[in-house]
């Protein structure tokens, strides 16, 4: 773990790398990874130094919490905490998301039906601001307002550089229950009640997910945290993950293997590189298996364009890309999986139940302007991630955008690590304008840092 010490001379070097960018410069992170699929344009200037920023400072497993620096993975966050039977309270599915990057960006994952999302675990967080300076900001207090926004706010406030999350007690295994639904209503029915009373036909349920392969073939992942199980599957060789849910009622993984369940075959898009074939996955080394490679291989076809231009070398049409997570009201799920199923026809997808975090005692949850979901609702995200055909007229583009319209009409909400296609006047009334510009004048009263519908629309 790095030192205090050491922390704070990193939080100097990215200080200096700050004020080293020419004004008029758009100002970016110089990391190796990223997990966004929005386009971007070249950089014109040095990123900022945030190469000692990627530990954890301090694990503190009387208070069950943990000290992390913004550019922390959760790979390497989940390593330390797991030594004292830890882990967060909501850990993405994809192991070099980072920590700020969960909190700034937004992350899901299966505890979120009672853990809501990641950011709602964080108690205090340092953040360099567009003024150069870092602050730390709390739920109450000074920069209470720096606080609320940060959530969502893709970097366009500041980045963390260090950020006191809370953990949760967590055993050696986790009991599976892959329960299949032929009807998308009895689904969202079990779903609000296990989120109603954390169990399922008499046991506890500590975790939810979910895939449906069709309206007619889906399955909720019921997930108990245990210290024994009959068995454990491995899913790191030859066997797939999401296939298992369609031949194995009940399942067992250690928990770092429940975890990082996703990330070997990047949930089921490992297909389009043939990782999924019996030969190619033998000869693929089991290292190269993971979320962060296959991105890299992404970002070199979005640059190169090979797979476009060997499909019209076929005489294929063009294909528009559709990666996108959504959020929908519980009760409006099922009539927009339906609609998505008829319109859309990517199979499969994630769902994954998700409330926002409610405290211990008495009161309700709290609200975060710059993704305003409703206390108290449950809903379901909604993953899915590939590419369809432009068909004769349409434009790239054209199918997002009826998502979009899809989302607002049933009343949710859509990340925006992807393509988004709103309109300014609409992104502000969706995702908090007023108070982001409010937020923003303050602590980048220049405004240096690029502006958040610049960053999720513009791709600036």
């Amino acid at each position: 773990m790095p030192a205090l010490r050491d922390h704070d001379l990193a939080v100097a070097q990215l200080r200096r790398s700050y004020a080293a960018v020419p004004p008029g410069q758009p100002v970016r992170l110089a990391k190796r990874t990223s997990n966004l699929f929005r386009p971007r344009g070249a950089p014109r200037a040095p990123g900022l130094d945030v190469s000692g920023l990627g530990g954890v400072l301090v694990v503190d497993p009387a208070a069950r919490t943990a000290d992390v620096q913004g550019m922390c993975t959760y790979e390497r966050l989940v390593e330390a905490t797991l030594a004292h039977d830890l882990m967060p309270l909501v850990v993405p599915q994809l192991r070099t998301i980072t920590l700020g990057g969960a909190v700034t960006g937004l992350g899901i994952e299966s505890t979120s039906f009672r853990n809501g999302l990641p950011h709602e675990s964080v108690t205090e967080l340092d953040v360099l601001t567009g003024a150069g300076e870092v602050v730390t900001a709390r739920p109450e207090g000074e920069h209470a307002d720096l606080f609320a926004a940060f959530p969502n706010s893709l970097g366009s406030l500041g980045y963390a550089t260090r950020l006191r999350i809370e953990l949760q007690p967590v055993r050696r295994h986790v009991a599976l229950r892959n329960v299949r639904f032929t009807d998308l209503a009895d689904l969202t029915a079990a779903i609000g009640q296990i989120a109603a009373t954390r169990a399922f036909d008499g046991q506890t349920v500590d975790a939810m997910d979910g895939v449906m392969f069709s309206p007619v073939e889906a399955y909720l992942v019921l997930a108990t945290f245990t210290d024994d199980v009959p068995s454990v599957s491995d899913y790191t060789g030859q066997d797939i993950y999401y296939r298992s849910l369609r031949r194995r009622r009940r399942d067992g993984l250690t928990t770092h293997d429940y975890l990082w369940r996703w990330d070997t075959d990047w949930f089921w898009c490992s297909a389009a590189f043939g990782v999924q074939h019996p030969v190619v996955r033998r000869l693929w080394p089991a290292r190269w298996r993971r979320s962060d490679v296959y991105h890299r291989i992404v970002r070199l076809e979005h640059r190169h364009r090979v797979a476009a231009r060997i499909d019209r070398w076929r005489g294929q049409p063009a294909r528009e890309r559709v990666v996108q997570d959504v959020e929908i009201p519980l009760e409006a799920t099922a009539d927009f999986l339906h609609w998505f199923a008829r319109r859309v026809r990517m199979t499969p997808v994630w769902l994954c139940p998700l409330r926002l975090r409610e405290p211990a005692g008495a009161g309700s949850a709290r609200s975060w302007p710059l993704y305003p979901l409703r206390p108290g609702q449950d809903y379901v995200n909604i993953g899915f991630w590939g590419s369809v055909p432009i068909a004769e007229g349409a434009a790239d583009g054209d199918v997002n955008r009826e998502i979009e319209r899809a989302v607002s009409e049933a009343g949710g909400h859509k990340s925006l690590y992807s393509d988004a296609y709103y309109d300014r006047d609409s992104f502000d009334r969706l995702y908090g304008g007023d108070t982001w510009r409010a937020v923003r004048d303050r602590y980048d009263p220049e405004h240096r840092l690029t502006g958040l519908y610049e960053k999720a629309v513009a791709r600036a």
